[in-house]
């Protein structure tokens, strides 16, 4: 593992009380960053999870709020900052495929008009809530932000072509935002593929999973730390790096 010293370093992560948002904080406060952890309000790990990391002598405190209500962002935000004094990094995790099985392109009855507002809400649109709520913050301290795209908005498939479609505009927005935060804040994501042990990687049965897994150059799946690690490199190092996605997808099966 890469390493860096971020004392007084503040993060900001979304959805980070479970899976990549969550070893993205391990990772940060293991080389002395101070994180902001949120995740829906409501949620007894987000609970868990900061008394845990508090408990272990790190500085961390919970902000929750839904990246898809506005006045939950703005005020998420503005309290992290009032609270740790300053934001560095923003890692854009928080995310949902708004569904437990797989959805054919083709069945639009379950692809309705609630189902889009919701994803684009919530993957897309909450996003850039975070980054305008940030923006003045990260670029006083000339920071970085991270957002957590997916292979699905690479035509690589995924639960649903409307999922899809919100990853594929995060990757596109990523190098928008690069020229709009510039010169002073750099941006980046990374699109993972398979996730150990998220529960998300619903367009496969174990079956499939374990065929699929087997044509990959690596042989296995990713799994949360895999990528935290490339989210730590481009916040905390990757200095001439931005506007850029990172695949992470084990090398491609064929």
């Amino acid at each position: 593992m890469i390493s860096a010293d971020l004392s007084g370093k503040v993060a900001f992560i979304t959805g980070a009380a479970s899976g990549i948002g969550l070893a993205t904080v391990e990772r940060l406060v293991a080389n002395k960053a101070k994180v902001a952890i949120n995740d829906l309000a409501g949620n007894p790990r987000l609970d868990e999870v900061v008394a845990r990391l508090r408990a272990e002598g790190h500085d961390v405190a919970a902000f929750p709020g839904d990246v898809s209500k506005p006045g939950d962002v703005q005020a998420m935000i503005a309290a992290a900052v009032a609270h740790f004094g300053r934001l560095d990094y923003l890692v854009n995790n928080a995310g949902t495929p708004g569904t437990s099985s797989p959805i054919r392109a083709d069945d639009f009855a379950r692809m309705d008009e609630a189902f889009w507002a919701k994803l684009v809400s919530i993957n897309q649109i909450g996003p850039y809530r975070c980054l305008k709520a940030a923006a003045p913050h990260l670029k006083k301290s000339k920071g970085a932000v991270v957002n957590v795209a997916s292979t699905a908005g690479l035509g690589y498939g995924g639960s649903s072509s409307v999922y899809a479609s919100t990853k594929a505009a995060i990757i596109l927005l990523t190098t928008e935002w690069a020229h709009a935060m510039g010169p002073e804040v750099r941006v980046n994501a990374i699109a993972p593929n398979v996730v150990d042990g998220s529960g998300w990687d619903c367009r496969f049965d174990p079956d499939q999973l374990a065929q699929y897994v087997s044509k990959l150059p690596l042989k296995r799946p990713g799994t949360p730390a895999d990528y935290a690690e490339t989210i730590f490199y481009l916040l905390a190092g990757a200095p001439y790096i931005t506007g850029q996605t990172i695949v992470m997808d084990g090398g491609g099966a064929r």
